[in-house]
Order: C-alpha cells, then sequence, then structure tokens
C-alpha cells in the first residue's frame, strides 16, 4: 500500500525578531548568531495559540485539495511545546475543524516529531479504518525560552507545517525505508518544559542545552542513520534528490552533506528565516520546495530529524 503525500501548507507568525533586535538586549550581534547557527531572524508567536497555527495549517491544506473535514480520519501533531498537558494540539485542531470522524493525538519526540509521525500515520493508513491523515509540526518554542539567555534565545522560532497523506493503493508513492532511534541516556544533554520547576525555585523551565553535545551527536549520528536507512531501500545517495533535515543549524547540514560526501545542493536550508522551529523545520522546508514546483511525482527524498530525548527519525519516501 502507497503512502501518499497529497499536499503541503505551512504557517507562520507575522511577528518576526530579527538577529539586530536580539542584539539590543542580548551581549551578541548578527554577525556572531549568522556566522555560527546561519539565523537571521526567526518568528514569535503572539496572542494566537500553538493550536491556532496547526489549525491554519490544516485548513489551508483541506482548502488546497478540496477535502472536506469528514473525509480525514486521523490528525497527528508532532509537537513539544503544546499549550495544554491536555488536550492535545491535534484534538484542539480536529474540534475546530468539525473533523467529526477524525482520531486526534500529538507525537512528542521533539525535533524528530514529523519523522516520527510519519512512521506512525503509515502504520495505521495501512488498516482499512483509516484512509486520510493529517500530519501537522507545530512549535511555539518562543513560550519556552529565557529571553536572557544568549545560548538558546537566539536559536528558536514559532512556525506549523504540515502534510495532507492518504493510502492509495493504486499510487508509486510510498514510504520506503525508515530508521528511528532513541538514545534516553543523552537526554539531558537538551530540556526544556521541566515541571519540576513550577513547584521548584532551583529548576529551570526554560531550555537548558549543553550546544557541544548535540552538534558532536548530530554531525556523527545522523550521517550514520541516512546511511543505514539508504541501505535498507536499496538507494544510491545520488538518486535522492533532496534530503530535508532538521534546520537546527546550517553548519550542522554542511557537516552531514560532507560527511556523506554530496553537494551541498542536495540539503535545501531556510533555517536563515525561521530559526530552528523543531518537528516544524522539516514540513517547513518541503512546504517551500513544493510550492517552488522543486519536487515532482517519483522523486526520491530523504527526511531526516534530530535532537531533544535524544532522537533521530530518518525516512525515504517516494512522492
Amino acid at each position: 500500500m502507497g503512502l501518499k503525500i497529497i499536499d503541503s501548507a505551512k504557517y507562520s507568525p507575522e511577528r518576526i525578531i530579527t538577529n539586530d533586535e536580539l542584539a539590543q538586549t542580548l551581549d551578541t550581534s548578527d554577525e556572531w548568531i549568522s556566522k555560527r547557527t546561519g539565523i537571521k531572524r526567526r518568528h514569535r508567536i503572539g496572542e494566537e495559540t500553538n493550536a491556532a497555527m496547526a489549525t491554519r495549517v490544516a485548513e489551508a491544506l483541506l482548502t488546497k485539495t478540496n477535502t472536506v473535514p469528514e473525509e480525514v480520519d486521523l490528525i497527528v501533531v508532532a509537537t513539544m511545546s503544546p499549550d495544554y498537558q491536555t488536550p492535545s494540539v491535534a484534538a484542539l485542531v480536529q474540534g475546530a475543524l468539525k473533523a467529526s470522524r477524525a482520531i486526534a493525538f500529538d507525537i512528542s519526540a521533539a525535533c524528530s516529531g514529523f519523522v516520527y509521525g510519519m512512521s506512525v500515520v503509515n502504520q495505521m493508513l495501512q488498516s482499512p479504518n483509516y484512509h486520510k491523515a493529517l500530519l501537522i509540526g507545530s512549535e511555539a518554542l518562543s513560550r519556552l525560552l529565557d529571553w536572557q539567555d544568549r545560548s538558546t534565545a537566539v536559536l528558536f522560532g514559532d512556525s506549523a507545517a504540515g502534510v495532507l497523506v492518504e493510502n492509495d493503493p493504486a499510487s508509486s508513492a510510498s514510504l520506503i525505508a525508515e530508521r528511528l532511534t532513541t538514545y534516553g541516556d543523552l537526554g539531558e544533554h537538551l530540556t526544556a518544559g521541566n515541571v519540576a520547576a513550577l513547584t521548584d525555585s532551583t529548576q529551570s523551565y526554560f531550555f537548558q542545552m549543553n550546544g557541544r553535545k548535540v552538534y558532536e551527536f548530530a554531525t556523527n549520528r545522523v550521517p550514520e542513520s541516512i546511511q543505514a536507512v539508504l541501505q535498507a531501500a536499496e538507494i544510491d545517495a545520488k538518486d535522492v534528490k533532496y534530503f530535508l533535515l532538521h534546520q537546527a543549524n546550517a553548519r550542522i547540514i554542511k557537516s552531514v552533506a560532507k560527511r556523506l560526501e554530496l553537494p551541498i545542493e542536495k540539503f535545501p536550508i531556510n533555517i536563515a528565516d525561521y530559526g530552528n522551529t523543531a518537528a516544524a523545520s522539516e514540513p517547513l522546508l518541503l512546504a517551500e520546495l513544493m510550492q517552488e514546483h522543486k519536487i515532482q511525482r517519483g522523486d526520491i527524498i530523504v527526511f531526516s530529524g534530530f535532537g531533544g530525548g535524544l532522537t533521530i527519525g530518518t525516512n525515504v519516501i517516494k512522492f
């Protein structure tokens, strides 16, 4: 059975924070941030909610594909920054859409969330009970930031993006291979939203990250994950149209391309405009490429997300 991506959509809040604006309150500069991360600006949520962003994406997907809410069987939102512990962002989206037939739930796998979500959706669509699904990555990460902490405040942004997928037995499109890995023993190197901070003033609720450890993890383990999934799929890397990597840091992406001995042109980068948007980053990139008609039916695409958990998720998709 074929997993077919019908279309994609994205949404970002209107408020944009530039590096120069951050430099007014932090000991930093546009040159310092750009050189180390590749980020120039990021979007920041205002009064709207994470669920509101995800709903905008869902509504756009239904409009673009002439799909009515009752046709949707499954709504999955990948996020590490939900509005509530319960209800889930996905449940709020389902309610807003009035998608009465759909079941809905969130996936919390941080920056690997969208890829993990693709695996879950693919498995569920094998059942005759589910035919069409909305898979959305949506993050309000600015609410998890200490805006006086230069090491994290410059990195993250808020956005949402996603896809409408279906199980189409007549299509050659499919999820060809995947590799999902979790390194829970390394989880302490990237934490956020520590609920202990609500009652213990010695704890921090905001992002805490060992940047060096996470950088080393990504530059070493992500190429291994990509090589393993390509081997499992029996696909030569040269036949892959694009590698859509989590947009954590431009230097990480360039390092992965170098490790794989592939041209950087196969690794699109849009982190300059969005910052690190965790689970939203890969679908944001996909939506831009599809909007620009750079991805065609039959193309082979590799998605790879990596980060909090620590986790890595890589899959090979045929469009």
